[in-house]
């Protein structure tokens, strides 16, 4: 092997015996040459391209995070199979190839962690792509809502991210990821609800300040889906429990208003709604500034021309602020989306037309299944153990396993005992 290695011209060749590390070499992009299969011995050839992966500009702008890797998928799919590699090196890693579409004969890539996933939710994801028929697939939304389990929910039921950190974090979990050619998303599956709410951030920070985080945003989904609807109800039906002191400022703010509270919110909302519109639509300087300045503008016109309440416009302003805290951009087109049907309801019959769409809501979440998988798990069916990484993030000592609603083959991810063993050896030295 010696001879056949100084004929081959390629710097970084070994002659290697040790199996564990020739299949960790072979994980990183290297190839292994084995003249005679009764040696034990081979040529290990480094031939991976340090620049596939990379390019001058892939960073997260949808799901931006202070703190942790800013690597985002691109377009190219090898690229992203080449970023999942690097992350995951392990034999496990498993890429599964189809081609999608009559006339785009598109690349779709299912990847997942053999031995951690379970074989059920490869299956399902597999039979669903084959028994697909469509022309041209341009991205993998469009992958996602022709696989969905359903596809008259306004609830996304796949993970849509460009995180390469997230992606990585799902398929651990025992989650599927569904990779389209020409496209920089990449949709997991299954997920709950709960899995749109969690941010890479908060296993990066420590657990009570990522548990903080974590409530503020579920405090800000609350507050974005209920705060206009139960200012409908209030003022149309339920005056009575508003304080004596704040009752003298609603009066007068509203003393002008000719609209019905109805219509006063309605038309802040589709306001609200037209300059988020239409900033998504220009470029990003352009964008900012009618943000800012169409904001202020259009709000101060409003009170001043006697079309909406100061109170109203607070409420208003904070909820759109409180959509923004979601984390996935799909959910929180969800949560804006939920507060037309509600605050129409309120009008109707106040505090009992709330109550009456959220049940619908409950009642709508409890029938919807990701991936075959119920989508509110762990409240339904009831998990207590996953408790630990759902409405707070735990301590990673009780974050040793797996969540159990992905069912997956090897449910522990790290062993707590061994991590205090060693502290504890080296504290008593």
């Amino acid at each position: 092997m010696h001879d056949l290695k100084a004929l081959i011209p390629i710097e970084g060749i070994k002659v290697l015996s040790n199996v564990e590390e020739i299949v960790q070499s072979l994980a990183h992009g290297s190839i292994f040459i084995q003249m005679d299969p009764s040696l034990d011995e081979g040529l290990l050839v480094d031939i991976a391209d340090l620049k596939l992966g990379h390019r001058g500009y892939n960073d997260t702008e949808n799901e931006y995070s202070v703190i942790g890797p800013k690597v985002g998928f691109v377009e190219n799919i090898d690229i992203n199979l080449s970023l999942l590699r690097r992350g995951l090196v392990t034999e496990k890693l498993i890429f599964e190839q189809h081609i999608i579409g009559s006339l785009s004969k598109t690349r779709i890539v299912i990847a997942y962690l053999e031995d951690i996933t379970n074989p059920q939710h490869v299956n399902t994801a597999r039979q669903r792509l084959l028994d697909l028929e469509f022309d041209v697939l341009f991205e993998t939304s469009l992958l996602e809502q022709l696989i969905t389990d359903n596809s008259n929910s306004p609830f996304p039921l796949f993970m849509s991210s460009e995180r390469l950190d997230r992606v990585m974090y799902s398929m651990l979990n025992g989650e599927v990821a569904l990779l389209c050619d020409g496209s920089p998303i990449v949709i997991t599956a299954p997920v709950n609800l709960f899995s749109f709410i969690i941010s890479p951030e908060d296993y990066y920070l420590p657990w009570i300040m990522g548990s903080f985080f974590r409530l503020i945003r579920y405090f800000g989904i609350a507050f974005s889906i209920l705060a206009t609807s139960f200012y409908v109800a209030i003022l149309t039906f339920h005056y009575t429990v508003i304080p004596r002191d704040l009752l003298g400022p609603i009066i007068e703010s509203r003393s002008n208003v000719p609209f019905p509270p109805l219509l006063e919110v309605l038309f802040l909302e589709i306001t609200i709604e037209l300059l988020r519109e239409a900033g998504s639509r220009l470029p990003t300087k352009v964008s900012q500034t009618l943000g800012i300045v169409g904001g202020i503008i259009l709000g101060q016109a409003a009170v001043q021309a006697a079309l909406t309440s100061n109170i109203l416009l607070i409420i208003v302003s904070l909820s759109a602020l409180a959509s923004f805290t979601t984390p996935i951009f799909k959910m929180s087109n969800t949560i804006r989306f939920l507060r037309f049907p509600l605050i129409v309801l309120a009008s109707l019959w106040g505090g009992l037309g709330i109550m009456i769409g959220l049940m619908l809501i409950l009642g709508h979440l409890l029938r919807l299944k990701s991936l075959g998988s119920p989508y509110i798990v762990p409240l339904f069916p009831f998990r207590h153990k996953s408790f630990n990484d759902s409405f707070i993030r735990s301590s990673f000592t009780f974050l040793s396993h797996r969540l159990s609603f992905t069912r997956p083959l090897s449910k522990k991810r790290f062993t707590v005992q061994k991590n205090k063993d060693i502290g504890d050896d080296y504290n008593n030295e």
